[in-house]
């Protein structure tokens, strides 16, 4: 097991960046008639969170601080 837990800047930048996405995505759902362009841009940015974390990753954001 990991020693840090994804206590990382690299992990809780992607969490909040996907977090972000999820809420435009729900906003886009909840909105009446449903707004596909929204929802897309929610699925969009959670992938970008992902893409973040990686490249993150790769800048040593990834590693033990502690």
């Amino acid at each position: 097991m990991a020693d840090n837990h994804g206590n990382t800047p690299a992990a809780w930048t992607a969490v909040l960046v996907a977090l972000v996405g999820f809420v435009v995505g729900a906003i886009g759902m909840s909105l009446h008639p449903l707004n596909w362009a929204l929802f897309w841009i929610g699925t969009a940015v959670v992938v970008a969170g992902g893409v973040v974390f990686l490249v993150m990753a790769k800048m040593g954001f990834h590693e033990a601080g502690h």
